[in-house]
């Protein structure tokens, strides 16, 4: 098909606003799947994906559709992660693309991610059709969205679509708009190859399937191809697009988006953001700059079972050879065996990885406390990066500490300012600015929607400051943050022993003046949750040799006095020194239990 009647677009949108609804009914009304095929969310076919109401890989449907100018039109739509933890994957899907479908819930209205791709989008130069989606629900407000769009991103209220992408109103209207507003892509089939990379998979028969859009020249069977980031050769085993099943075709030309079968045998091999060219005669220019995606939160994961470990890594294995942006180094623990160090993209990323090794591959798993990467600066000059607190130097031995700290921006109505500010001020957070959305004037009993921007460390915002931020806001907040570099803090580990050994799981980097609290906190919450033994247990936060807080597990004692019905003090006063004694044994040689709750809780203690 020539590349004028061709349109390549995504959609784009903050999570659940009704992306891949939208994408099911594009899907029917263009005839590519029959009605009775489709199931809830077809582009969503992780098990997972449908659970939450999340997509978390980007997915890339063929369409063909009979416009009112009697022409048949080919639409290539990509369908996106909303997550901020996938806005990698977005920005990258948003340069095969010459336009987007902008869906903002009528009910919710902008929110913090749908002004982050917004602005994502302005920046590749795509064309944004904004579409107001659910307006059948009781609950829904077109007008004050229309006015928020309106005033906060600038369209004409002409602009905007308003439809229902459930029940299918104005979703006709909006294929016309696609075909008009989108201009076709540009490029020619005769230059040499360049095509990038939006997405890979990994299947077993045929190693790495490449999600990609040509930007110029031809892909056919048989091909050498070469990856521009690190020259990995390969040959093309199979070319084809999906629709929404993969579809093997002769060749995949300038404008199209489809799918190669590689062979290769890791998605490490076959990035996200990579250009693809051809072995011989290829180009010497990439199509953007590429850049892996960093691992922003880290954490470890360790099997309840020591057994089960090898088990594990075989399950973290085959899970990265679908998800490259997960990393994995061996770790052990003196309380929890051997397991793994994991950086992830984010929270979020950190609980659906957990989540695929517990389901798919049977595993019961215990996760310390997520942390960041920290740069150390040593007093001897040497600079070191570490993502684990077992491996924090000595005080002594630090000079400087630097820390990851992130852009936040928070959406919520002006009735929760207060709480939210207060939350931001407990997290560390730095006032930068707060702007009212749409015109000032009160919406509803909750007030006019205000736009809060802040600076905060990273790690204030792991563990619970997410459902803090959602319960203070009784969920009406939404937040979207971005990576903004490295600082300086002062930060110290605090370390949590049990009988005197302490548990690398427990330890945390904080601020010095919030040690003696946290420890309080931890050590309290470890007397709920650890069993009482036949032995007293000492529990004890410690900053380097020096204690800030303790609790102790009293023992459990067998009333050895049960069986004397009378007789001679002397008696039970033997029996109680005997049972002194062998306390004392148990306490020398004693190992504590601690069970796999206990790592929760104090997780939630954030």
């Amino acid at each position: 098909m020539e590349q004028a009647l061709t349109r390549n677009f995504c959609i784009i949108a903050h999570i659940d606003h009704g992306k891949s609804t939208l994408a099911d009914r594009l899907i029917e009304l263009t005839g590519t799947m029959r009605h009775e095929d489709i199931g809830e969310q077809v582009m969503d076919s992780m098990e997972l994906e449908r659970e939450r109401g999340i997509t978390i890989k980007a997915k890339a449907v063929r369409l063909h559709y009979k416009a009112n100018n009697g022409q048949t039109y080919r639409l290539n739509l990509v369908d996106t992660p909303g997550h901020v933890d996938f806005s990698y994957e977005v920005s990258r899907t948003l340069v095969a693309c010459e336009g987007a479908v902008l869906v903002i819930d009528a009910t919710q209205g902008i929110q913090a991610q749908t002004l982050a791709n917004t602005y994502l989008a302005m920046e590749n130069n795509l064309v944004l059709i904004p579409v107001i989606n659910k307006i059948d629900l009781p609950g829904s407000e077109p007008e004050r969205v229309l006015e928020e769009i309106v005033s906060v991103l600038g369209y004409k209220a002409s602009d905007v679509l308003l439809m229902s992408a459930k029940t299918g109103q104005g979703v006709p209207p909006l294929l016309e708009e696609i075909i008009r507003r989108i201009p076709p892509p540009t490029g020619e089939a005769t230059r040499p190859l360049r095509a990038l990379i939006f997405d890979s998979r990994y299947d077993a028969y045929k190693g790495v399937i490449a999600y990609l859009r040509v930007a110029d020249g031809r892909i056919a069977k048989g091909d050498r191809l070469r990856l521009m980031s690190n020259n990995t050769e390969m040959e093309v085993l199979e070319v084809g697009y999906f629709a929404p099943q993969p579809c093997p075709a002769t060749e995949l030309t300038a404008g199209d988006v489809g799918y190669i079968a590689t062979g290769l045998k890791s998605v490490v091999e076959c990035r996200v953001g990579d250009t693809v060219t051809t072995l011989q005669g290829g180009v010497t220019e990439p199509l953007i700059g590429y850049h892996p995606p960093k691992p922003m939160v880290f954490a470890g994961i360790y099997t309840t079972q020591a057994e089960d470990y090898k088990y594990l890594r075989e399950a973290i294995d085959k899970l990265n050879l679908n998800d490259a942006s997960l990393t994995y180094e061996p770790e052990s623990s003196p309380i929890l065996g051997y397991g793994f160090r994991c950086g992830f993209l984010g929270l979020l990323h950190l609980d659906i990885v957990r989540e695929r090794l517990e389901r798919e591959f049977s595993l019961s798993l215990v996760v310390t406390a997520p942390g960041v990467t920290f740069t150390i600066t040593k007093t001897n000059g040497q600079k070191i990066t570490i993502n684990n607190p077992a491996a924090f130097p000595e005080p002594m031995e630090i000079e400087k500490i630097e820390e990851p700290w992130v852009k936040i921006s928070i959406i919520t109505p002006s009735s929760f300012i207060g709480a939210l500010m207060e939350l931001l001020s407990e997290s560390e957070g730095v006032y930068k600015y707060q702007e009212y959305l749409g015109q000032h004037q009160s919406v509803g009993e909750l007030g006019q929607r205000v736009r809060l921007e802040y600076e905060m460390p990273l790690r204030c915002m792991l563990t619970t400051f997410y459902d803090q931020m959602k319960s203070r806001s009784r969920g009406y907040a939404s937040l979207d943050y971005e990576f903004t570099g490295y600082r300086e803090g002062k930060l110290v580990k605090l370390d949590v022993l049990v009988n005197d050994m302490p548990v690398d799981a427990f330890s945390r980097i904080i601020p010095p003046d919030k040690a003696h609290d946290v420890g309080k906190a931890m050590v309290a919450k470890l007397k709920e949750v650890i069993p009482r033994q036949l032995f007293s247990v000492p529990l004890q936060a410690a900053v380097g040799s020096r204690i800030v807080a303790r609790q102790d597990i009293s023992a459990r004692r067998k009333d050895v006095l049960a069986k004397c019905y009378g007789g001679d003090i002397t008696r039970k006063r033997k029996l109680l020194e005997k049972q002194k004694e062998g306390k004392k044994k148990m306490k020398n040689i004693g190992r504590v239990e601690v069970p796999k709750e206990a790592f929760l809780e104090v997780l939630k203690l954030g």
